[in-house]
Formats: C-alpha cells, sequence, structure tokens
C-alpha cells in the first residue's frame, strides 16, 4: 500500500518521540556512513533528518543507497530523541530523528544544476532558468510566504475599514500613463487592439462616480518600460480609492496599515505619524525626492559663500543660474587621494564635471582648493557645513539638477562605503507638495504623476496664468530610500479635466478620443474623490531585506523582459498572424 504522509517535514520535535510517522518530500543530502544511511528530507516546512537502518529494514536501507539529490521519497518510521551529541541547532527539527521502517521512491531526478540551499554560487541566469528548483530554496520559500503574508494583512486590515475588493478589466484601450503599453491585438475587431493597463486609473475613478466609496483591489499592471531590479514588466499594485476624503485620510489609512503590516509581520513598531517632506524641501536635502533618512549626510547650500571665492569653476557655475552644494562625511579623512581621485571620476556618471573636496586634517585643511578661496570665507564654509576634524567635505557646482542628482547619489554611495546604514531599521516618509508639471527633455509640459491628479484649490487661478508653477495634491509614500507608494486627490470636474489634458497638449477632440468615457461619468456628479497604490513587489522585497522584487516574485522576466524559463516572449505561427490580421514588416520578421 502507498505510504501516505501524515507530517510535514519540518514541525516534529521532541514532543512526537515514539510517535509512529510517515513524511514525504525531497531528498537534500545523502550520507552513507557504511552501516547507516542519512538522508535530510526536506519539504516546505523545513527538513527532518531520516536514518535507515540495516537491522530495522533491510530492503529499505537497500532502496536507500540509490537515493540522490532531488529525488522524491516517502518514508515511514518511529520518531525517537537524537544522542546530545549530534543534536543539529541549525535545524528546528535538530533534537529528533526518524528511524525509517519504510521507504517508497515516489520518482526521481537528474543531478541538479543547484544545490537547494540559501547559500549558492549560481548566476541569476540559471536560478531563473530552472525557476521552479531556484524556488525550493528555504529563502525563497520564505520570501513567498512572506509575499502571502503582507497580501492577507491588507485585505484583512482594508476590510476592517470598509473598503471592497472589486475587479477591473485586464483588456481595455490605450491611454497615455508615463511607459509604453503592452498591446493585444483584436482577432474580432480586424486591425484595433487593447492594452494591457498600467494601472486600474481610470476605473477606479468610474467606480467612485458609480458610489462604491471605499474600493480597494491587489492587481497585475503592464509597463513596457526599461527595467531595472525594482522594476518588471508586470508588477502587483496594491490600489486604493475612496470618496470624500482629503489627504489627510489617506495619510492616516496609509500609517496605520503600514504599521499593521510591521507590527504583526516582524513585530516592530513604526513610530507615528510619519514624517513629512515637501517635494522642494527633500530636493534641498537629499537631492532626491525619496530621500533615504535612516543616516545624516543631508545637502547644505553654499551658494553665496561660493560667490565669495575665486575658483572659476564656483563662479561659473553661479553665473549661470546653478548652485554650489555639499556634504559633511564624518570620518572622511580616511580616504585616500586615490580614493578621491575614484570618486571625482565617478560622479560624472550623474552629469557632474568634477568633485571639489576638504579634508579636515588635525595638521589643518587640505584640498587642491584652498588657493583660491580666502582663509575668512573657508572657515564661514567650513562652519555652515558643521564641519570638525577628522571630517571630508565635498561639493558640486553645476546646474540644480545635476548638483541634486549627482549628491543625492554620493551622498548613498559613501553611506554604504562608510557602513552608516542601520540594519533592520526601517523609515518611513511622505513626500508631498510635489509641482502638478514637469518639464521633459523637449522642454514639454508633462504630468509629474498622471494627467488625473487634481491641483490644490488655491493654485488653480495659475492654470491659466503659470501653470508650471501649479503645486499638486498629490503624495509618495517613501520607505528606506525607495519609493513604495504614491497617489493623489483625484480631479472631479469635468472642466478642469479637460483644462489640464488642454495644458498636455491634448486637444478637445483628442481628449473626447481617448478619455470621453472618463469625461463623460465627471459630468455625472463625480463626488471628490483619491487614492493611492502601492507596489506590493517592492514593499515585500524590503520586508524580505532583498535586493531585487525578483526575489520576491515567483516567475520574474530579466532586465531584458525575457522569462528565461519558458523563453518568452517568443515567435509565433504564421497562421496565427494571419488570424490577427497581422503581417510583420521584411525587415521586422521573428528570429528563427
Amino acid at each position: 500500500m502507498p505510504l501516505r504522509r501524515d507530517h510535514l517535514c519540518g514541525v516534529l520535535g521532541k514532543k512526537d518521540v515514539d510517535k509512529k510517522v510517515v513524511l514525504a518530500g525531497w531528498v537534500r543530502k545523502r550520507r552513507d556512513h557504511g552501516g547507516l544511511i542519512f538522508i535530510d528530507l526536506g519539504d516546505k516546512s523545513g527538513i527532518t533528518q531520516v536514518v535507515f537502518n540495516p537491522e530495522i529494514n533491510k530492503e529499505s536501507h537497500l532502496q536507500a543507497r540509490s537515493l540522490r539529490e532531488g529525488w522524491v521519497i516517502a518514508a515511514a518510521g518511529r520518531v525517537e530523541a537524537r544522542p546530545p551529541d549530534s543534536i543539529n541547532p541549525k535545524l528546528s527539527t535538530g533534537e529528533i530523528e526518524v528511524m525509517a521502517e519504510d521507504l517508497e521512491i515516489l520518482n526521481i531526478s537528474q543531478s541538479l544544476p543547484f544545490p537547494i540551499e540559501d547559500e549558492i554560487e549560481t548566476s541569476e541566469e540559471v536560478r531563473l532558468k530552472y525557476r521552479y528548483l531556484d524556488l525550493r530554496r528555504p529563502i525563497m520559500q520564505k520570501n513567498l510566504k512572506l509575499r502571502y503574508e503582507v497580501t492577507k494583512e491588507v485585505r484583512n486590515f482594508l476590510d476592517k475599514k470598509g473598503f471592497m475588493e472589486i475587479e477591473t478589466p485586464f483588456l481595455t484601450r490605450s491611454t497615455p500613463e508615463g511607459a509604453r503599453d503592452y498591446l493585444v491585438p483584436s482577432r474580432v475587431n480586424p486591425g484595433e487592439f487593447y492594452a494591457l493597463p498600467q494601472s486600474p486609473q481610470l476605473f477606479k475613478q468610474l467606480l467612485m462616480v458609480a458610489g462604491f466609496d471605499k474600493y480597494f483591489q491587489i492587481v497585475r499592471c503592464f509597463r513596457d518600460e526599461d527595467l531595472r531590479a525594482d522594476r518588471q514588466p508586470e508588477h502587483t499594485q496594491i490600489d486604493i480609492e475612496a470618496s470624500f476624503i482629503s489627504e489627510e485620510d489617506i495619510y492616516a489609512l496609509v500609517e496605520e496599515m503600514l504599521a499593521n503590516i510591521f507590527k504583526k509581520i516582524l513585530g516592530i513598531s513604526l513610530p507615528l505619524p510619519f514624517p513629512r517632506f515637501s517635494y522642494k524641501e527633500a530636493i534641498d536635502r537629499f537631492g532626491i525626492d525619496r530621500p533615504d533618512i535612516r543616516f545624516g549626510l543631508e545637502l547644505k547650500d553654499i551658494s553665496e559663500l561660493a560667490g565669495k571665492t575665486e575658483f572659476g569653476i564656483f563662479q561659473k557655475a553661479l553665473e549661470e543660474g546653478g548652485q554650489v552644494k555639499g556634504l559633511r562625511l564624518p570620518g572622511g579623512t580616511s580616504l585616500s587621494r586615490k580614493d578621491l581621485d575614484e570618486l571625482s571620476r565617478w560622479i560624472t556618471l550623474y552629469g557632474a564635471k568634477g568633485l571639489a573636496w576638504f579634508l579636515l586634517t588635525e595638521k589643518g585643511i587640505k584640498s587642491p582648493l584652498v588657493k583660491f578661496i580666502p582663509q575668512s570665507i573657508l572657515l564661514k564654509i567650513i562652519e555652515s557645513m558643521e564641519g570638525e576634524k577628522g571630517d571630508a567635505l565635498f561639493f558640486i557646482a553645476d546646474k540644480k539638477e545635476i548638483v541634486a542628482q549627482s549628491l543625492a547619489h554620493l551622498r548613498l554611495h559613501l553611506a554604504k562605503k562608510f557602513n552608516l546604514i542601520p540594519r533592520d531599521t526601517y523609515k518611513p516618509v511622505w513626500v508631498v507638495e510635489f509641482p502638478l508639471f514637469e518639464r521633459d527633455e523637449e522642454g514639454e509640459l508633462t504630468p509629474c504623476h498622471h494627467p488625473f491628479t487634481s491641483p490644490k484649490e488655491e493654485d488653480l487661478p495659475l492654470l491659466e496664468e503659470a501653470p508650471q508653477k501649479v503645486k499638486a495634491r498629490s503624495y509618495d509614500i517613501v520607505l528606506n530610500g525607495e519609493e513604495i507608494g504614491g497617489g493623489s486627490i483625484r480631479i472631479h470636474k469635468r472642466k478642469v479635466q479637460e483644462r489640464v489634458l488642454e495644458i498636455l497638449g491634448i486637444d478637445p477632440v483628442k481628449a473626447k478620443e481617448r478619455f470621453g468615457f472618463l469625461l463623460d461619468a465627471l459630468s455625472f456628479g463625480a463626488p471628490p474623490h483619491g487614492g493611492i497604490a502601492f507596489g506590493l513587489d517592492r514593499l515585500v522585497m524590503i520586508i524580505a531585506g532583498a535586493s531585487s522584487i525578483r526575489e520576491v516574485i515567483p516567475f520574474p522576466k530579466t532586465q531584458k523582459a525575457v522569462s528565461l524559463l519558458t523563453q518568452a516572449p517568443s515567435p509565433v505561427d504564421e497562421e496565427q498572424l494571419k488570424e490577427l490580421h497581422i503581417r510583420l514588416r521584411e525587415d521586422e520578421s521573428p528570429p528563427e
């Protein structure tokens, strides 16, 4: 009779001694000690050591000699306490072992391409190709369990707050939301296409018009954009929307939800309320709108003092409307001249032309720039930077955007190099008061968030006079330097929405063609409403302490948006293309 599992491998302990059990799982390791054969048998719950003794069952012992890593087996036997000198404190089951009486080989396995262990020296490409094996590793099992727990807590929390989960369509129409759309050809409507949604933005607004008041959804979103460690072509979003609310309502809801998640999952209490920075303050102090506030190294503007020096680079930057800013690195005098030269070359990757530095040594101020700066001004610069002996001061002079970007990267780089970022610390922060519009590379106005974000009430007149000065009712939630969520109070009046679209270069004809259904809905008593969307993958990545969202997604794509497991995307048969009324250009035919 086949053996039927009655216990998981990672749950047995001293309380189970003398109990007869049946375990099933994969052979993690096999050790043959001559008379006895030891098997580490594992499943999602952990590992139990199973011992095959020829004096208990010769046939099972003989079978066990053939077992190899990756084979699937079931083993029946009695739980025994391990001798004190063989207890394994690294295992939850390390105080016991199962003395096997019967063995059933359920399946065999080829040699594994890498060991099923947490610490492996295997390329990510190999791991993704054999993702089903990679997911057997304990760390990956832990990450996906964590993802499930976070999702469950979100659902439970929002349910208690009166929110209802409502699904929205995956096959919709293409609307500009910042990234390229993934298009899906329609077979029954030749020459026409659906678009996979970049977010449920318009549908959740329609649900507010429909009177559902409090909506949420844990939903897949699709964006055809350049990828990096924290981006995927398909990602999961915690989407929240409500009617008759203000920014303060959103802040309170989100803070309570995140505090609940961290308390229940990590046992950590997040201090409430979270700090808030305006967009301008975040850029001024950290150079970036997603600041990591776990450490110092804040930026200081010394433009006024720099203008009193004779240093040409400072003078030129200021004459061209730029600025001079810097940061103080405690203990930075330990950097060698080689280190400083490497930093100066490295910073050019972010647009800066160079890096000015001062070392405040015991013997005085060391810098190639000392001769260009009067002693009195130099002392004032050091005072404004709160410099002390042993510190290094770094400065960049350039356009404001380049200064902010390069110093933001330098700040994080130095914090990592000098181990200034505390481990297991979580510092959320709100960034608010974003501009409604920003300039693209061509100088055209584009939405800083998306075109459905409401302007601040007091800035409505500026839509006609100076739209670039309008502030948005938008907000981002940032955790440890990663934007984990963003949202806004939405435009709920048709005339305001049409004006914003017009400023973005979308004339009434195009507006009706692209967004006619939304504009019509706003004409039927749309309530004031707003919401926020979280990147579930990114949030779980931070909680898990992972370096990439690929570590918390079951079947991710590579940075080239390719699935190494399924080899998607891939060419399709000519017959399929014909059914969809699609013909490839000769210079774009699919590869063989």
